[in-house]
């Protein structure tokens, strides 16, 4: 009965090694941009591990001159660029999901961390004996993603966790600089943000922002601060973009799946069909389910 029992753990961890593949990646950061092509990247964080160089990440109206060693904690649906010469840059980057982490019995969301959350604290400067420690985290991490052993993974999660937890105990006192043109930096990310949510390829998926609020909030910006900087930079304003955009992703889903007009509504945040109707008829004057016979 104990060997049925060893059999059946082994196999639940199997399946989970199959799953945990994609859920996350580790890779020194000389082998450039970790390559996310065959996932969502809506699902990922990033951290990153650099040690060397001098480079800037810029938010919507905020940026962070980072000129020594640093952890650097980036969430996919928190718009950034980072600029720099990179090309010499050492160090490590990993890419992970909310879900491979929280196998782990992490108690918060990664989205609610002060690490990645919006208006948080992304960048962690260090010491030498911070740096030699964590550097030492990632590469077991690399070596481990090579390893034949069967619960590497939770071993990874380990590493990962502790990584995590170094840079929530430093509570760092980053300077902030305002980066110039904040409106069209704000405008553009915005814009990006909007763009990311897109295409939606399930329907069991919906759209997580749905007002201008949800984009202010995570560009942690004002809500009036972002439909002005929208409105000076585009000339329309950010309601105007976000039902666009929705807009068109209904027609587009109507045109070439064959969902449900209640599977259409719920992928793109309507709590009900009947709102869903109501929002394609005013733009279009016709309903959903009359432009898909028109087809």
């Amino acid at each position: 009965m104990e060997a049925t029992k060893k059999t059946e753990i082994n196999n639940d961890y199997l399946d989970n090694l199959k799953t945990e593949q994609t859920q996350f990646r580790v890779a020194p950061s000389s082998e450039g941009n970790c390559c996310l092509a065959s996932y969502n990247r809506r699902d990922f964080y990033k951290i990153t591990l650099t040690t060397t160089g001098s480079s800037q990440l810029l938010y919507a109206n905020r940026g962070i001159h980072i000129d020594k060693p640093a952890l650097v904690f980036t969430n996919p649906m928190v718009p950034y660029s980072w600029e720099g010469d990179h090309a010499g840059a050492k160090g490590y980057f990993c890419v992970f999901t909310d879900k491979f982490l929280h196998s782990g019995s992490r108690m918060e969301s990664l989205e609610e961390s002060t690490l990645f959350k919006a208006g948080g604290d992304p960048v962690h400067f260090l010491n030498d004996n911070q740096t030699d420690y964590i550097y030492g985290l990632f590469k077991r991490m690399h070596q481990e993603l090579d390893s034949e052993y069967l619960y590497k993974y939770e071993l990874i999660r380990n590493h990962l966790n502790l990584i995590i937890h170094e840079a929530i105990k430093m509570h760092p006192t980053v300077a902030y600089f305002t980066p110039q043109n904040a409106a069209s930096r704000i405008t553009k990310l915005f814009l990006a943000l909007l763009e990311k949510q897109f295409p939606v390829d399930s329907a069991q998926y919906s759209l997580v922002l749905k007002k201008a609020s949800d984009y202010a909030d995570k560009l942690a910006v004002h809500v009036n601060h972002l439909n002005a900087a929208v409105s000076e930079i585009t000339g329309r304003s950010t309601t105007t973009h976000i039902n666009e955009r929705i807009l068109a992703e209904a027609k587009s889903l109507l045109t070439h799946t064959n969902w449900s007009v209640a599977e259409i509504a719920v992928s793109l945040g309507f709590d009900y069909s009947s709102y869903f109707n109501n929002f394609f008829k005013k733009h279009t004057g016709l309903t959903p389910m009359a432009l898909r016979k028109a087809l």
